[in-house]
């Protein structure tokens, strides 16, 4: 038998015929929310649970609302009641939860925390749920067949109340996504009210921000908020709450941002201590109880709690971003609508609502109306009625012989041929024959109101403020402006610990920590090689190299690899990029840039720089004209603040200066002022600090101006050591 042969499709066709319709139905009759705040799973649950009367009385299992559900929804039964559990206030996914649960429904803050099976749990609707069922009987809404034509279910509910921004909402559809964040039910229905008096209200007054089911921090960027209130789309940055207990020495975590779970927390917190990135956490652990969420971090004492959080808040979801997506279906379409917009597409309907009311209503009072006014033409003559309905020998002829006798029409004339013969007497005819005045007033009012767009909107508003008034709660998401919270950057992740620097004449550069050099203090260097200078600083310090090409290199000292001891350390010419005669002659570390760097050339000046001369706003990380260049440099001295120095000439003259007598200049390449003066074509050697020095009368070399030329070393402080000085 030969094998059949591959059928040839035409690939435009099959995606018309097969693809399309199958997105077309997920984004309009399954993943994207409509202008009540409902996708259509949540609508047929909801209005089952309506039907059932469970908006009043003792709740009733899970599992009967489901299979009750099930007329109107085909997806199964676990389908419809992982749809119920998010809908719970037991769940806590809802500012406003729609169900009042009894039970384990789980929790929305953890993907480990299972729900019972809906034999075991007990539901109804919460008293909430008025207002979205406010005057369904009354037309106000188009009702549909479900799917086997045996029901009726409404294509919306006619909430009092932008649901739609009142409650999150997340729908995954084909080619496209909503994501809906909640906000204030208080705030929602003011900025409403607010939109409804003046279209162009400025909505961010009154709508502050989000306002999420787990609490937490916003942290409130102008711009941001102000972008997603206008295009619909854009993130906000949400943080945990945290508390610190000094006794136990631990951080209890005890709201978290909606979007994450405490499971991803704690995972990536374990993940970060076995990495070795966070040193301070003990043991971390999650103590969620009846009370509510609570992750415990055990801290070692000495630690900062803040310090470990700002880590924690950049490394883990603890905190994380909510990316607002608001798409939403306006009569079948979808549309992505900034808060504007979706305010004026709910207000549009519910204005519609309201009219399809009126009109219900008044076509109900004009009916009764017409009845009473038929029974009005019989308050004229009772016993002519009574007479004509005794007298009429067949009881088909008894409705044509009354409109005949009184001139009324067919719907008259069986309304009072149906009365019953006790109440064929003056008193019950003329009492409710009264109401027709006051019938006539209602359906003028009525008809008033529904030519009138403005009672509309003042029946809208009075609704929300009722709402409001009712159903308001206050924010459980605290708003806290940028400007407030620590911006949390790479040095926050860094370890700081206090080192040692090492600079080599050999331009190599070594950074041991304290406690290594305690453990092994024995330097290794090349055979001729030596150290220039040592400095003591920590591992978040700023680190200024000045090379001897008048250049000053910027380095975060976290950026240079730790090394021991007995180790040659960094080779600064391949780490700084220097030219083959380019060496640095000089370390200074700082954190503030305060003080002052003293350089010293052969001509005998000396120019005092403020060290925040070096401070730059950008991470630059190569200075030129670090220093003059008009006379060969000395020394560098990094002064904290000022002190007495030795200066020695050429021709063995001594001077001891105190450097206050020096003014601080800003210009990093200044010539500073003269401090030695030269004397038959002299030059300054050396400078030294009194330390480095022994002589037995500092008097006899101090000066109390300068520039001055010095004195002459004398003979008893000419010992040896002096003496190497005159060497370098």
């Amino acid at each position: 038998m030969a094998p059949n042969k591959p059928i040839q499709q035409n690939i435009v066709n099959t995606l018309e015929e097969n693809y399309m319709p199958y997105a077309m139905s997920v984004i309009v009759s399954r993943a994207i929310p409509e202008i009540d705040g409902f996708k259509p799973s949540h609508r047929k649950l909801l209005y089952t649970m309506y039907k059932m009367g469970l908006l009043t009385g003792n709740r009733t299992k899970s599992a009967n609302v489901v299979g009750q559900t099930m007329k109107l929804n085909p997806h199964g039964d676990m389908a419809i009641y992982e749809t119920m559990v998010r809908m719970t206030r037991g769940h806590n996914a809802l500012l406003h939860p729609f169900i009042d649960s009894k039970g384990n429904f789980g929790k929305q803050y953890s993907k480990d925390m299972q729900f019972a099976a809906p034999r075991y749990t007990e539901v109804k609707l919460e008293k909430i749920c008025e207002e979205l069922f406010r005057d369904l009987d009354k037309n106000t809404v188009d009702f549909v067949d479900n799917y086997d034509g045996t029901l009726k279910e409404p294509t919306l509910l006619p909430t009092t109340f932008p649901n739609i921004l009142v409650n999150a909402n997340q729908g995954i559809a084909v080619g496209m996504a909503s994501n809906m964040c909640s906000f204030n039910l208080k705030e929602v229905c003011e900025a409403t009210i607010q939109f409804i008096q003046d279209e162009n209200v400025a909505i961010e007054n009154y709508l502050i921000a989000p306002d999420l089911a787990s609490g937490g921090q916003l942290i409130y960027n102008a711009k941001e908020i102000l972008n997603i209130y206008r295009t619909g789309r854009g993130g906000f940055k949400l943080r945990a709450k945290y508390r610190y207990d000094k006794e136990n020495s631990c951080i209890e975590i005890y709201e978290i941002p909606y979007t994450t779970t405490v499971e991803a927390i704690i995972d990536a917190i374990i993940n970060l201590v076995k990495a070795g990135k966070i040193k301070e956490i003990l043991d971390v652990r999650d103590e969620t109880d009846l009370n509510g969420l609570k992750i415990t971090l055990d801290i070692r004492k000495s630690a900062d709690p803040d310090s470990i959080m700002n880590k924690l808040f950049k490394l883990t979801t603890l905190q994380d971003t909510f990316n607002c997506n608001f798409n939403i279906l306006i009569e079948g379409r979808p549309r992505v609508m900034g808060i504007r917009e979706i305010l004026s597409e709910w207000l549009k309907f519910r204005m519609g609502c309201i009219k399809r009311q009126l009109l219900f209503d008044i076509e109900q009072k004009s009916k009764k109306l017409h009845l009473l006014l038929g029974l009005e033409k019989i308050l004229l003559d009772i016993d002519k009625a009574i007479k004509i309905i005794r007298e009429t020998e067949r009881e088909a002829d008894v409705v044509p012989n009354l409109m005949d006798g009184f001139g009324i029409d067919q719907v008259q004339a069986e309304f009072i041929a149906e009365i019953r013969l006790r109440n064929l007497n003056k008193e019950y005819i003329l009492n409710r024959v009264s109401e027709i005045e006051s019938l006539q007033n209602e359906i003028a009012d009525l008809e008033e109101t529904y030519r009138h767009d403005d009672k509309i909107k003042k029946i809208i508003i009075k609704q929300l403020k009722e709402i409001a008034k009712k159903y308001g709660q206050p924010r459980r998401t605290e708003i806290i402006h940028e400007d407030d919270v620590e911006e949390i950057t790479k040095e926050h992740l860094i370890e700081d610990y206090n080192l040692r620097l090492f600079l080599t004449e050999h331009n190599y550069l070594k950074k041991v920590s304290l406690v290594s050099l305690r453990a092994n203090p024995e330097h290794k260097l090349k055979d001729d090689d030596r150290i220039i200078q040592e400095i003591e600083t920590h591992n978040k310090a700023d680190l200024l190299l000045f090379s001897n090409k008048h250049v000053v290199y910027k380095l975060k000292v976290y950026e240079i690899n730790d090394c021991k001891a007995s180790q040659l350390g960094e080779y600064l010419t391949n780490l700084l990029g220097l030219d083959n005669d380019e060496k640095i002659i000089y370390l200074v570390a700082t954190d503030n840039y305060q003080g002052y760097l003293l350089f010293a050339f052969e001509n005998g000046k000396m120019a005092k720089i403020d060290l925040q001369s070096y401070a730059t706003k950008t991470n630059r990380k190569k200075l030129a004209n670090a220093y003059s260049d008009l006379s060969p440099l000395v020394r560098i001295f990094f002064l904290e603040q000022d002190v007495e120095l030795v200066a020695f000439s050429s021709i063995q003259k001594v001077l001891i200066f105190h450097t206050q007598n020096i003014n601080a200049k800003t210009t990093r390449d200044s010539q500073g002022v003269q401090v030695l003066k030269g004397k038959k074509g002299s030059r300054m050697i050396a400078v030294k600090t009194l330390d480095e020095v022994n002589f037995t009368d500092l008097d006899y070399y101090r000066t109390k101006n300068i520039p001055a030329v010095g004195c002459y070393l004398k003979d008893e402080d000419k010992e040896e050591r002096q003496a190497n000085l005159f060497e370098i």
